[in-house]
């Protein structure tokens, strides 16, 4: 028993000391940097000045906006949006990849997936201002059909091909992992019994990748409900999303504080997001 319980005491010790690192960077990062952020949301500007207060002034003023509950949704929407087509898309690039290719060809494919990460976002994003400009190669190409030119940038379109830029690889790569890592003999399995190639995506393999299905959606989500460059270069900024109501707000008189009630309310937004997509990911059918 002594021995049982000096193992279990060593395993224990031995785990922590490997997830210190972890533990360490998260309150360093995220806890201690939140904390100050709640504290900040209580001060006051007063003469362009911060000053420690605890006065739930700015919440009130932030909360009782319009352009507030405007934008808020208005973020919501357009992230849920990116979501569902970005994820819709890379379900059949990875479906594709886990299944109808080499593992050869896969391992290329994965490679080619992470080399956008390899050059800097905001560059890409200008890239498509080129691409998509009225005088762009977009338009350019369908000038010679007789179309055009179409307004594609400063809008919505615009605004969701960044988030494309920034989520598409990421999430193809996710759902291309869960994917992979099914057991090809009830796939098999279902098609012995009769299931065709549909029938046994939805009945089979979606329920078997359903976690990292789910987890690619809420990374697509995060960033794109967090995300600053693509709405502001590409969308034109005009409605703001929540991320350039920050600028905005911080840019009107030093608020600061009110600044923080807007981030506040988006990592609340995210994290209730991300536990909920979380908890039904790993929920087990009854």
């Amino acid at each position: 028993m002594t021995s049982f319980q000096n193992s279990r005491k060593s395993i224990s010790i031995y785990g922590l000391t490997w997830s210190m690192p972890m533990l360490v960077w998260q309150l360093l990062f995220f806890v201690f940097p939140l904390c100050f952020l709640v504290g900040l949301s209580f001060w006051v500007v007063r003469n362009y000045r911060m000053t420690p207060d605890f006065d739930p002034v700015n919440w009130i003023k932030m909360y009782n906006k319009g352009y507030f509950w405007d934008a808020y949704f208005r973020t919501f929407v357009i992230a849920s949006m990116s979501t569902v087509i970005t994820s819709v898309i890379a379900f059949p690039c990875a479906y594709g990849l886990a299944f109808k290719v080499s593992a050869n060809i896969r391992r290329w494919a994965v490679f080619l997936l992470i080399i956008p990460f390899f050059t800097s976002y905001l560059v890409r994003v200008y890239s498509w201002q080129v691409i998509l400009g009225t005088k762009g190669v977009v338009n350019g190409f369908l000038g010679y059909f007789g179309l055009g030119p179409y307004d594609m940038l400063f809008n919505l379109f615009g605004t969701l091909v960044g988030y494309l830029t920034l989520c598409l690889p990421l999430v193809v790569v996710l759902q291309l992992i869960s994917l992979a890592s099914i057991d090809k003999r009830l796939i098999e399995a279902a098609r012995n019994l009769g299931c065709g190639t549909i029938r046994t995506v939805f009945s089979v393999i979606i329920p078997l990748a359903k976690i990292g299905l789910i987890i690619g959606a809420v990374f697509c989500f995060i960033l794109s409900f967090g995300d600053f460059v693509s709405p502001y270069y590409l969308g034109g900024s005009k409605p703001p999303t929540l991320s350039i109501l920050i600028i905005d707000t911080t840019k009107s008189g030093q608020q600061w504080p009110r600044a923080a009630v807007v981030a506040l309310t988006m990592i609340a937004t995210l994290l209730a997001v991300a536990f909920t997509a979380v908890s039904a990911a790993y929920r087990r059918p009854k």
